[in-house]
């Protein structure tokens, strides 16, 4: 081996990396942003769980009760409501996760000795979060109970029986806790936004490299033209590889679909037409494949963790729950998982509806916006 040679060689892929700026930039960026990013996300602890309270005794005691829920750390006790009917409405729209039903008869029976049933509702959509809840709850509830009886055996010597609350709780939209229908939903939306993006992503960077964007640029095809024409094809491979996806998870998985099917594959949809829309961004803004495929993870990554796929955005801190509120991901997820879990409609899903759209019609537009630059 010619050591002349050999360093030259070195230096020449120094200068080229040094020239290369885009990929340099992300090679510096990427641990940084990435550490930051996962190192808040990625936690396994649950806290300030959103917990919604019907007292329909409001004494003393019940107040009590309330306070020994809060003083735990984990349960967060956002509003008091008045029926059953906005707790179901609040629980179906993912505003809360747990609702604590106080009795009428909750201080007389306590105070009689007698033990008073209070509901525990939880939110079973996501196992992990609803197995916190779960033991949280009772736990909490045990607590509480030790707590009075040894208080009430101070006043009430002779009374050994006083003391103690009956916590029932209540599962709702996934009984069993069956973790493959909180996974295999949010799974179809991850998989199809992966494809979907990968494949847009190397579709201008392509014709770049071979050389046939000029000719491109030459011929009377607008920016629109374009980016819609090269949009169509990956629309319809990326709507039928999340019906294919879908079908799996029905058919294989056993994941029942609550909801409508039709709303359900609408919507699909049109999280197939945002997810291309990243893609083709990614695309107008890179200059090689290896430049477009870095960053297409540098979006892929951060949006399994920041989206709520697998840790809940309610424990993240504000500024990562921001974050996580610009990825499409994280609103067609709510979407899929309010369907096929929860069999809700659109009078819930709106909101994220909305926003999914608007960001995709964001994209689509600073698509194009980028691409007549690229053309300039």
């Amino acid at each position: 081996m010619n050591m002349q040679r050999f360093i030259s060689i070195i230096k020449k892929e120094f200068i080229q990396i040094k020239r290369d700026k885009a990929s340099f930039g992300i090679a510096i960026m990427m641990p940084i942003v990435m550490m930051v990013l996962f190192g808040y996300a990625v936690t396994t602890e649950l806290d300030n769980i959103a917990t919604v309270v019907i007292d329909q005794n409001h004494t003393k005691e019940s107040r009590e009760f309330i306070k020994s829920f809060e003083n735990t750390g984990y349960f967060n006790i956002t509003k008091e409501e008045n029926n059953i009917e906005s707790v179901q409405s609040e629980m179906d729209s993912g505003l809360v996760h747990a609702a604590i039903i106080i009795p009428p008869d909750y201080s007389s029976k306590i105070l009689k000795g007698e033990k008073p049933a209070v509901q525990f509702l939880i939110d079973g959509s996501d196992p992990t979060t609803a197995r916190t809840v779960f033991s949280s709850g009772v736990l909490t509830g045990e607590r509480y109970g030790v707590k009075f009886w040894k208080e009430s055996m101070e006043k009430y010597p002779s009374k050994a029986e006083l003391g103690g609350v009956e916590v029932n709780t209540r599962v709702l939209y996934n009984p069993s806790l069956r973790n493959q229908n909180f996974v295999i939903p949010g799974l179809v939306g991850l998989i199809m936004q992966n494809i979907t993006i990968l494949l847009t992503a190397f579709a201008l960077v392509r014709e770049k490299e071979r050389g046939t964007i000029e000719q491109l640029m030459v011929s009377p095809v607008t920016a629109p033209e374009l980016i819609l024409g090269k949009l169509v094809p990956y629309v319809v491979i990326g709507f039928l590889d999340f019906i294919f996806a879908l079908s799996l998870g029905v058919g294989w998985f056993s994941v029942p679909v609550m909801g409508s099917l039709p709303l359900l594959l609408l919507l699909g949809l049109g999280f197939v037409i945002c997810a291309l829309a990243i893609g083709i961004l990614i695309s107008t803004a890179a200059k090689t494949q290896l430049q477009a495929m870095q960053l297409s993870f540098l979006v892929l990554l951060p949006s399994i963790l920041l989206s709520g796929f697998i840790f809940p955005r309610e424990s993240m801190p504000k500024i990562i729950q921001f974050l996580g509120g610009i990825i499409p991901l994280t609103y067609f997820l709510n979407i899929l998982r309010g369907i096929v879990l929860k069999g809700v409609g659109m009078e819930v899903l709106y909101k994220d509806v909305f926003i999914l759209f608007s960001i995709g019609l964001i994209l689509l537009t600073l698509s194009i916006v980028q691409f007549r630059k690229t053309l300039d």
